[in-house]
Order: C-alpha cells, then structure tokens, then sequence
C-alpha cells in the first residue's frame, strides 16, 4: 500500500503571510522520511469555517493521513479541534491521548484525531517542536490504521502483540 500524506497548517499570521510557517516544512520531511508520498499543504486562516472547509477539500477522494498543525490550544481563535469534530466519521481518541502525553504542555492540548471516509485526520500542535514530538508518537501505527481503514485484510504484527492471522 502507498502512503500518502496532506498536511494543513492553521495559522492566521502564516495565511496572511506575516509570520513563516515553520512546522510544515519539518512535518513534511518527516513524513517523507517515514515513507509517505505528502501530495499537498495548505496554509488556512484559523476558525472553524476555514479549517472545515479545507479539510473537507483534503479528505474527499483521498486515503492517507492528514495532518493540521495549529489551532489546538486554548486562545479563542484556536478552534481546529471543533472544526475537526465537523469533518470526522469517527473519532480515534489513542491518537489523541498518545500525543499529550510526550510533553508536559501536551496537557495544554485539545487536539482531536479521527477518521473521514478513507483518511485519517490528526490535530497537532502550531510549535514545530510540538508538532514533530505529536506525529513521531504515532508515525509507527499510521501505516497499520490505514491499511485497516482502506478495508484490506491485514495482518496484526506479531511484534505490536497481535498475530499473523487476518484482521476481521
């Protein structure tokens, strides 16, 4: 299976060209690095019509992994989690929870992760140190969640505890 990836960086200032956006060049090379094909990024303005909009455009047609970078905290512009609820079927909270916990500020977050028809949708902090430290802690299991989520049988790796009968 190839992976294929979409980042969509949530900043105001980086969408009105104030400030650079530092994160997704470090996203994107992280994921390549991991294997994945990034076919687009995108720079909205916070809120939740700008997030939801662009996310709907990202997850139509296409099975990967998109990842937001921004818009997780707590200011009152930062409402990517919200749009994200608008956008996902379902909702993988492990992502979520695996996250906050690779720092002390992960605390702070309010970042969502789910599934949209074939995609995966995961929420990241803006900081570029944040944001790499929240895709390494689940960079190891994309490959599998999307392999399930395409509905292919699949293997449970015996070294994640499963076996090497096939996923129902």
């Amino acid at each position: 299976m190839e992976l294929a990836a979409k980042i969509l960086i949530v900043s105001d200032s980086a969408a009105a060209g104030t400030r650079a956006d530092l994160a997704g060049p470090l996203l994107r090379t992280r994921l390549i690095d991991a294997g994945f094909d990034v076919a687009e990024v995108k720079i909205v303005g916070d809120g939740v019509p700008s997030v939801e909009s662009a996310l709907r455009a990202m997850v139509q047609d296409f099975c990967g992994v998109v990842v937001t970078s921004g818009g997780t905290g707590f200011s009152p512009r930062d409402l990517t989690p919200e749009a994200t609820l608008r956008v996902i079927d379902r909702e993988a909270p492990g992502f979520s929870e695996a996250m906050r916990l690779v720092n002390p500020l992960g605390r702070l977050s309010r970042a969502r992760a789910g599934t949209a028809g074939r995609s995966v949708v995961v929420n990241c902090p803006g900081s570029p140190k944040g944001a790499i430290e929240c895709l390494e802690s689940i960079l190891d299991v994309l490959p599998h969640a999307l392999e399930l989520l395409q509905g292919e049988a699949s293997p449970h790796p015996p070294e994640t505890g499963g076996s090497t009968i096939i996923s129902s």
